[in-house]
């Protein structure tokens, strides 16, 4: 009687439990569930998104919802406490609410404004960018925040002690993170001169695509942005500091300024920024993202062969001769050129003395002109008759 009286209560108590764990399971699809708490949401979203597998599926689309915590943990958002709601600001309770956007590039595009809460000058930056132009223009595949910085992983970047970003920390990040896009132009910059001292010899003094573009604001393929390519390489090309480790000439914006490309490039520059111009700046000789050593033999403008194809471009009819009457980017002096050094040096000296003499001539005259004779010349005044009886 007794195992029967403990068999019934022990069958009625499972019975009892099973209906309450039922009852809470059932709870969140009867009620919305509490808001997550800021303190502890980040470790209760980690906690489902830390499994394998996890997806965000739109219209067929799928991408991984999976979040590493171990990289979360080390990423700048978590080290300042950014929790997940503070950018999924429409995720409150569990299950999530159902995502209204038809494809996941535009899901994504929706959580972009979510970045200017706390990035609000570099956004701006943003909406002014080729990027966004090209969005604008209808390329839905055009780069947003969260396709450079990973919201989930993107680390804090290595600062000296001044508390300044490092560029030796970020260098090879930048070009790894534009490769994502231009994986073609990305190949060329790795065969070039800048590329290579990158990443053959970690030199920091080399560009990388945000020195030429920009960062947020990033620019290029128009027309204005051409036409200031001289101003943009004369950045580094004109600062004593790097190009005298490499015995790099500094006057190389001075020279091309002087001669007929760069006087005409300047006007439109100046005047008509967003007027195309067919003089030849910088990248037209040089290359753009494939910039080579100008000795290279089968690409270096110091080869004359090389550099009469680049002149053929725009002057089809140049000989040999076109391009040996150019300097490059040389003043003159005994070594280089020194011809053009000594007639230089003659008219150095000739024209101001044959002008001065022209001045001293000019002055004089107009001496002899304003100054009365009289005050020039002693007066004869004649004697009187009767001084000569």
């Amino acid at each position: 009687m007794q195992q029967k009286n403990w068999f019934l209560f022990r069958s009625v108590f499972v019975l009892f439990l099973g209906v309450v764990l039922l009852f809470f399971s059932l709870i969140p699809s009867a009620q919305a569930a509490p808001e997550l708490k800021i303190k502890s949401a980040s470790n209760v979203c980690i906690n489902c998104h830390k499994d394998e597998g996890l997806e965000v599926v739109v219209d067929g689309e799928s991408v991984s919802a999976t979040i590493d915590p171990a990289k979360f943990e080390k990423s700048v958002h978590a080290v300042e406490k950014v929790e997940c709601a503070d950018c999924h600001a429409n995720i409150k309770s569990y299950p999530h609410p159902k995502i209204e956007e038809k494809s996941l590039r535009a899901h994504s595009q929706s959580l972009n404004t979510a970045c200017k809460e706390c990035h609000e000058e570099q956004f701006e930056k943003a909406q002014d960018s080729a990027h966004q132009a090209a969005f604008q223009n209808g390329e839905e595949s055009a780069a947003i925040c969260s396709d450079c910085h990973n919201p989930h992983t993107s680390t804090r970047f290595e600062r000296d002690t001044k508390g300044e970003i490092t560029f030796v920390a970020i260098q090879r990040l930048i070009q790894e993170t534009c490769s994502q896009c231009h994986a073609e132009i990305y190949g060329k910059y790795q065969e070039s001169v800048h590329g290579k001292a990158l990443s053959e010899g970690g030199n920091d003094d080399v560009p990388t695509c945000i020195n030429c573009h920009g960062v947020h604001n990033v620019q290029g393929g128009t027309t204005s942005f051409h036409n200031s390519t001289p101003a943009l390489c004369g950045k580094c090309h004109s600062n004593a500091e790097i190009m005298d480790k490499y015995d790099i000439s500094t006057h190389v914006i001075d020279t091309y300024v002087a001669d007929f490309h760069g006087a005409t490039v300047k006007i439109f520059e100046e005047q008509f920024p967003d007027q195309p111009t067919n003089k030849a700046v910088c990248t037209d000789c040089h290359g753009v993202h494939d910039i080579t050593k100008t000795d290279d033999p089968k690409t270096g403008v110091a080869i004359q062969a090389n550099l009469l194809g680049k002149c053929q471009r725009c002057h089809p009819d140049a000989g040999p001769n076109f391009s040996a009457a150019w300097m490059s980017h040389y003043e003159p002096s005994p070594e280089h050129y020194p011809i053009v050094y000594y007639v230089n040096l003659f008219y150095k000296y000739f024209i101001p003395t044959v002008l001065g003499g022209m001045i001293l001539f000019v002055l004089s005259d107009v001496y002899r002109s304003v100054v009365p004779v009289t005050k020039r010349v002693p007066s004869i005044v004649p004697k009187e008759e009767n001084d000569y009886e």
